[in-house]
């Protein structure tokens, strides 16, 4: 993704935000409803917390996307039927060598683009924080060793179980005691502690000790860095407070374990608190001894004989796994795609003026497809053709991101009934005789079928599968729609088929689409029960990407006609259209839908529950989007109602 296409890393900051607070806030419910439970433990859910927003941009780009379930209760059926017919050449209404169009640039005023703004605030911000962190880091690694108290420093150690003494570092006079490091654990303490007694200087190490038992400086850095991504978050810095006072309390408890009394444990803090202060330069990086702050709640738990002082147990941290598993699926989470919901503009121009100002085509290609499936060709070519200018500008004609623009123009040109080929052939051409090339090949090989071109159809699949073997199995099977269409290949198509089968993945989108060609090329040839039979074994339900039709609608229950309910009644019907791809593979079949009609009388939270492939599952969903009802009532009031809608794809 290029910096450019700003609206597209703003959506995954804004996922970002809303996920983060949502994890901060169920932790620190989480938090108050442990009250009873160790600081060791508490001490463990927010780390779970802190690597749980840092985790989750990554894993929503890296998971495939997943909207929130809902209950697909059986309701009443509507039944459309699609038809259409073989494309004639008289579908093209071109050369295939005609250019490709790009319109002039538009005349852009200076405005400023606020989302692009508050991302780069939001980078600053981050950029700033770290900085800090680095910069404590650095110094405190500069500081000189103390000699004179690492007898006592080995002796803490012994008593923490650690196996290799950490390094013992001096800070300046009037420091606060601390320990800071990752791969290599120190502590300090100030010039002052070489007049101090020798219990005092010990519970010191021995509170500092506890803290690189336990790992706290790891920990520490790792909330740090995610406190400086979520710095504007006010939860985030709640967060971080709680992780500090945590932190301390557990390793209070430590001290308190190898027995220190708690009345001079306390006067101990007490006195460190009131003696010194934080190293200014060091303390984003380290774990200060005695916050102010957190004194009083310290001071409390330690002198509390009642507190749960156990360290982690291994049901705490069975429970931490679980929680980060759980946030898995929140990852997966999507909203509402801006594609989705995308409306045509009802300023085209303007449009067009702002995203050639912002330098993104984001915007131009989500209206394209709004206008597209409202069948608004004419807008969609001119949003379109706007949208590869800006392309062309941003990244160059012999970029991937222009030959993506390209195939759009290429699919809208097919769609409807124009010529294809020079779209589709540029952008194969742009990306040479790599792995990409194949997916515009394809494209470009069933715009030559539609144009009756089958020996050059044959040729472009050929080099399709040569260039990529993921895609073998369905260039294959494109073949033979070519030699089926050839009366003295036809032995020749049922091969090629069989062989595409044998290359698809077994219950694979593919192998059910190839495999329903054959079924329906076996039935032209009269061999009604062999495709039959073929057709019954294909259990594989194709359906679309979900954001490519969801239909988000308003939440609540979902009714089924009976008891009281009254079924939608249909009062606006689009026909849905066959896609040519299918058209020239002479491909039947039918798409069932399940869609909730809400009171407002549309069809919302849509979904293909057996799906055919071949751009059939779109054109059901664009037209059935566009459906209206009289809404289903319950007691007189308008409810949402579940039902399913078959269209019937067939060729006359």
């Amino acid at each position: 993704m290029s910096i450019g296409n700003e609206s597209a890393w703003a959506a995954m900051a804004a996922s970002a935000a809303v996920k983060s607070m949502v994890i901060l806030a169920a932790a620190w419910l989480a938090a108050k409803c442990m009250r009873r439970s160790s600081a060791a433990t508490r001490h463990l859910l927010w780390m779970v917390a802190w690597a749980a927003i840092v985790a989750v941009p990554v894993l929503s780009v890296a998971l495939p996307a997943w909207r929130l379930p809902f209950a697909m209760v059986p309701g009443i059926t509507f039944d459309v039927r699609a038809s259409g017919s073989v494309p004639s050449p008289a579908h093209s209404l071109a050369a295939s060598s005609a250019p490709v169009h790009v319109p002039p640039a538009l005349p852009a005023s200076p405005r400023p683009d606020w989302v692009l703004g508050l991302l780069l605030l939001w980078g600053a911000g981050a950029a700033i924080m770290m900085a800090r962190t680095l910069a404590a880091g650095l110094a405190l690694s500069h500081l000189g060793p103390a000699s004179s108290w690492q007898a006592q420093a080995e002796e803490a150690a012994r008593a923490m179980d650690i196996p290799t003494t950490p390094r013992a570092r001096q800070s300046a006079s009037g420091s606060m005691p601390m320990a800071f490091g990752i791969l290599r654990p120190a502590v300090c303490l100030p010039e002052d502690a070489a007049s101090w007694s020798e219990e005092r200087r010990r519970m010191v190490l021995v509170h500092e000790m506890a803290h690189i038992r336990r790992g706290d400086t790891v920990w520490h850095a790792a909330a740090r860095f995610a406190l400086s991504i979520y710095w504007w978050n006010p939860l985030a810095w709640t967060a971080w407070r709680e992780c500090l006072k945590e932190a301390e309390t557990a390793a209070d408890d430590l001290v308190l374990a190898a027995g220190a009394r708690a009345s001079d444990y306390a006067a101990l803090l007490l006195d460190v608190a009131r003696e010194f202060t934080a190293l200014a330069a060091g303390a984003p990086a380290a774990l200060a001894m005695a916050r102010r702050s957190q004194l009083e709640g310290r001071l409390i738990a330690i002198l509390d004989e009642r507190a749960n002082r156990r360290p982690r147990t291994r049901a705490a941290a069975a429970v931490a796994i679980l929680a980060a598993v759980l946030v898995v699926p929140l990852a997966a989470v999507h909203g509402q795609d801006d594609a989705a919901s995308a409306q045509v503009p009802a300023d085209i121009d303007a449009t067009i003026r702002k995203a050639i100002e912002q330098k993104t085509h984001d915007v131009l290609d989500q209206a394209a497809r709004a206008a597209e499936r409202q069948r608004q060709y004419d807008v969609a070519q001119k949003l379109l053709d706007s949208s590869l200018q800006i392309r062309q500008q941003q990244a160059g004609a012999n970029s991937a991101e222009y030959a993506e623009g390209l195939i759009q123009l290429g699919e809208l040109a097919m769609r409807r009934g124009d010529q294809a080929e020079s779209y589709f052939g540029q952008a194969a051409q742009v990306f040479g005789d790599t792995l990409a090339a194949a997916r515009p090949l394809l494209s470009l090989g069933i715009a030559q079928l539609v144009r009756k071109n089958y020996d050059q159809a044959l040729e472009t699949f050929q080099r399709a599968e040569v260039l990529d073997p993921g895609r073998a199995a369905m260039a294959t099977a494109w073949m033979a729609v070519a030699r089926s269409h050839q009366s003295d290949d036809a032995e020749q198509a049922e091969t090629l088929y069989r062989q595409a089968l044998s290359l698809a993945t077994p219950d694979s989108t593919d192998a059910a689409v190839i495999s329903r060609m054959l079924a329906g090329y076996l039935a032209n040839q009269g061999r009604t029960a062999e495709a039959d039979e073929l057709k019954a074994s294909v259990n594989k339900p194709l359906a679309l990407p979900r954001a490519t039709y969801e239909v988000l609608g308003p939440g609540g229950g979902v009714y089924r006609v009976g008891g009281g309910v009254s079924p939608p009644t249909l009062t606006y019907k689009v026909e849905p259209e066959y896609s040519q791809e299918a058209r020239v593979a002479k491909y039947q079949g039918t798409v069932t839908l399940y869609v909730e009609i809400g009171p407002d009388g549309l069809g919302h939270n849509m979904q293909v529950t057996q799906g055919l492939g071949l751009g059939l599952d779109e054109r059901a969903v664009e037209a059935v989007s566009q459906w209206k009802f009289q809404p289903g009532t319950k007691d007189g009031q308008a409810v949402t109602v579940a039902a399913t809608i078959q269209v019937n794809f067939r060729l006359l």
